[in-house]
């Protein structure tokens, strides 16, 4: 009984149980079933709770009979709940500040509104979910809230905040909550103040939950995956922004690839699988076999290999995405070397010592001239002082192509 309803409903009705009385008052005061309050309006319900509440007071304390009285007590409470929150005529969506509010229908998981963060008594109160950010909250409670959808923040501004903690200051913010602009200081009067680590606002209880994520700057500028805590704004927003591949670490920490060695093992990973990606999207088989849909979590792998996700990151400290994309690596390879006779016959051949083995430009053992794309053993390339044969001889077939030129 006690998982069903709130601990501080039970306090409320056994802190005074200091006297005794006939039950007979309790019965009848329970002689109708339960439903039929459904009919009472608030001020009769709100009295019949007064009176059962003073039955419970004069009931031996941990008696049967005054067990049976709370439970009494707790349907009536939540009966009057349901009639301040009633289901009927509630629009199935509603679309506030770019939310886009459903109606759940789930009754029985246990939530938090975001707004009040009470809990949402699934069983007898409206509550809905936004699409887009998943914000919960009361169907009460939806008037009330502060901030548009995060999502619309991601679609209109997909980047980090890439100072590390930028802390204002309760003055700068008139010792208000950031977002709901509740009254907080840091003594907790009138509400406790909690900083957010993503943005370096302060904001109350109600819109900082003591959340922790891993705050982009932090991984960008110390690689440091440490969590922190975040306002609940802050922690759907890096939520959604998670997997997006917004960080161009050449251009914002060049330097991090000098102290990060995994992350040299990845970029080279990713530039390989770019060379590969002309084999495939030319190869029937290679797209039959969708073997570009081995990235379909990661699709910026094949489109460059300059672009990090968060994601990303955390799973090149965790060694997770070492594994992955060289599993991947393996089987794009296979499929080119071994596998695929027309893939097979794309290969080079190194025309400045014409020998060795077919010569592909992903193999770790080659260079690729950049005019041209012609494949060349690296030793053999660096030898000759970086000339390439193919090139004059390309030239000398577009010059043909063309034909002289003949005046008018």
């Amino acid at each position: 009984m006690g998982g069903l309803y709130p601990d501080s409903l039970y306090r409320e009705v056994n802190a005074h149980a200091d006297r005794v009385m006939d039950l007979g008052l309790a019965e009848d005061h329970f002689s109708k079933p339960v439903g039929s309050f459904v009919a009472l309006d608030i001020e009769n319900l709100k009295h019949a709770i007064d009176e059962v509440k003073q039955v419970i007071l004069d009931l031996p304390e941990h008696s049967e009979k005054q067990k049976d009285a709370v439970v009494k007590l707790i349907h009536l409470r939540l009966k009057l709940q349901e009639l301040k929150d009633p289901d009927e005529d509630e629009p199935n969506i509603r679309i506030l500040l770019e939310h886009r509010f459903y109606k759940e229908k789930s009754k029985s998981v246990k939530q938090f509104c975001d707004k009040c963060s009470t809990i949402i008594w699934g069983l007898l109160q409206t509550w809905y979910t936004c699409t887009g950010c998943y914000y919960r909250c009361h169907s009460k409670c939806l008037n009330q809230i502060p901030k548009s959808c995060v999502r619309s923040k991601v679609s209109h501004q997909s980047e980090f905040e890439l100072n590390i903690c930028p802390e204002v200051g309760l003055d700068m913010q008139d010792y208000r909550c950031g977002e709901c602009r509740q009254p907080i200081s840091l003594r907790g009067v009138p509400s406790e103040a909690r900083m957010c680590d993503y943005t370096g606002r302060y904001y109350c209880s109600s819109c900082h939950w003591n959340d922790a994520a891993v705050i982009p700057a932090r991984v960008i500028h110390n690689w440091d995956f440490e969590t922190h805590k975040v306002c609940r704004y802050s922690m759907r927003y890096l939520a959604l922004m998670i997997s997006r591949p917004v960080l161009k670490l050449r251009v914002i920490n060049p330097l991090l690839f000098n102290y990060v060695e995994e992350l040299v093992e990845i970029r080279k990973l990713r530039q390989d699988i770019l060379l590969m990606k002309p084999y495939f999207i030319t190869c029937k088989e290679a797209m039959e076999a969708r073997l570009l849909l081995q990235l379909q979590d990661r699709q910026h792998f094949v489109e460059n290999d300059e672009m990090y996700s968060l994601q990303d990151l955390i799973d090149i400290a965790t060694g997770r995405l070492s594994c992955t994309l060289t599993e991947v690596h393996t089987i794009f390879a296979k499929h080119i070397k071994l596998d695929c006779e027309r893939c097979q016959a794309k290969g080079f051949v190194c025309e400045l010592c014409k020998e060795g083995d077919v010569l592909f430009p992903f193999d770790s053992h080659t260079s690729v001239c950049q005019d041209c794309s012609a494949v060349f053993h690296r030793d053999c390339y660096y030898d000759n002082s970086t000339t390439c044969p193919r090139c004059p001889r390309l030239s000398m077939r577009r010059q043909s192509q063309i034909g002289p030129t003949h005046p008018d």
